[in-house]
């Protein structure tokens, strides 16, 4: 049965809420950790409760076995929401975390009849459109390679073997999730979804980011901004004005 410790442990609240009315459930890209959104807990009105989830295998978690598999991923990211939501849930996923907030929400729907209130997804092509990529089959350095091409990471940490020691097994785990998912059915969401995409992202067209409207029968927007996959760094601020745009009423 799940706990609230269970939630504890797999959220970050940035920062916590005493009497939140509608929470953000952030999940983070391939090899990133919730501390990447700290910033985020600052950014939304005091009503808004905001959950970045901690992936096994990385900071607190870090002597916990990473999970490789998307579907168990997103198992056990469902079980620990299910506590959380007697309030409108709102998730938002970045890159992998895009997949992973579109099959927490069929799951939320589908097992538990919880419809969430709108999901972001961001830098990642939809279920149906994706092509599966063997490169966690290759060695660390193409690993760190694509990480680097991809930006979001301080390229100097990338270079000292300490710290590629401490990441490459996360970093392993979470590609081989984006390297054997999809391409999957097209099963719609119950909700609205909103899609966010950098002009210059070496991975994602814009294009294919418009098919995610295939999901979204209940309503489908597409917004482009400045940037590469990780545009959500420089256009902070757009990129989280824009959601708490959509975040749902309280009064």
């Amino acid at each position: 049965m799940t706990t609230g410790l269970d939630s504890n442990r797999w959220f970050r609240r940035y920062p916590a809420t005493a009497a939140p009315r509608r929470r953000l459930v952030v999940l983070p890209h391939a090899g990133g950790s919730a501390s990447f959104y700290h910033a985020w807990g600052r950014a939304f009105d005091g009503e808004t409760e905001v959950l970045v989830a901690a992936y096994p295998g990385r900071q607190e978690r870090f002597a916990e076995p990473c999970i490789d598999r998307m579907d168990v991923l997103a198992d056990e990211v469902t079980a620990a929401l299910l506590p959380l939501a007697g309030i409108p849930l709102t998730l938002f996923g970045h890159s992998m975390g895009a997949s992973l907030a579109y099959e927490v929400a069929l799951r939320l729907e589908a097992r538990h009849a919880v419809r969430p209130a709108a999901v972001h997804v961001s830098s990642r092509r939809a279920p149906h459109r994706l092509t599966q990529r063997n490169l966690y089959l290759a060695g660390d350095a193409a690993l760190l390679d694509e990480v680097r091409m991809l930006g979001g990471t301080a390229t100097a940490l990338l270079d000292d073997p300490d710290v590629q020691e401490l990441v490459l097994p996360a970093l392993r785990a979470d590609f081989t999730i984006v390297g054997t998912y999809g391409p999957r059915s097209a099963v719609p969401l119950g909700c609205p979804v909103h899609a966010w995409i950098g002009d210059a992202d070496p991975n994602t067209p814009v294009r294919e980011m418009e098919a995610w409207g295939d999901v979204a029968p209940r309503g489908f927007q597409l917004r482009v901004l400045p940037g590469g996959h990780f545009y959500l760094v420089e256009q902070h601020d757009a990129l989280v004005r824009g959601i708490a745009e959509q975040l749902v009423p309280v009064g």
